[in-house]
């Protein structure tokens, strides 16, 4: 979808206008954050648990020991591996807020990256994804052997149960994308 689609969603996108409540407390919270209230959140602030979790988890993992470039290298790769055009958009421009250069974030889109760490991290990433959480002491070593300890590899981890809520969140309910496109190297 491109920034202007018109296609709707199949839930409603909550008006940060005519919130009440909890959804208008926590809408409030993300135009606060962001300068404008992005549909992803719209749309989850029809259950304002969902979206308070959502908020919740971003705001922790933000503070976390994982860099802001990373995790949005991270966020970029899963987009992409689920799909997920509203995700890609967004964290490409958050990545690019973060310093990450294009074509770094081009190559966190296929899990690769010409930083040894960061690949490592990519690569257990994806295949956390693609192995529904199945790895492998060996998997979980060529982390430590790029110098990152337990607590980077469950924030790794966390990062990754995170963006697979918002990948479902967008694809599962259509949500139209209000970032500029980019385009998905993963196969649909």
């Amino acid at each position: 979808m491109s920034p202007t689609s018109t296609s709707p969603a199949h839930v409603g996108l909550v008006d940060p206008a005519t919130a009440t409540g909890r959804a208008r407390a926590l809408l409030d919270q993300v135009h606060g954050a962001f300068g404008s209230t992005p549909n992803m959140f719209r749309a989850v602030a029809n259950s304002p648990a969902a979206l308070q979790s959502m908020l919740g988890s971003f705001g922790a993992l933000g503070g976390g020991v994982l860099a802001p470039a990373l995790g949005e290298q991270i966020a970029v790769a899963v987009a992409d591996r689920n799909a997920c055009d509203y995700c890609l958009a967004a964290h490409t421009a958050l990545g690019r807020k973060a310093g990450v250069s294009g074509d770094d974030l081009l190559a966190a889109q296929s899990g690769q990256s010409a930083d040894p760490r960061t690949a490592a991290v990519l690569r257990f990433a994806l295949k956390l994804v693609n192995e529904r959480g199945q790895v492998d002491a060996a998997d979980v070593q060529a982390l430590r052997d790029q110098g990152l300890n337990d607590e980077h590899i469950v924030e790794v981890v966390a990062h990754v149960a995170l963006n697979l809520f918002t990948n479902y969140v967008n694809v599962a309910l259509a949500v139209p994308v209000d970032f500029p496109s980019v385009k998905l190297r993963a196969a649909r």
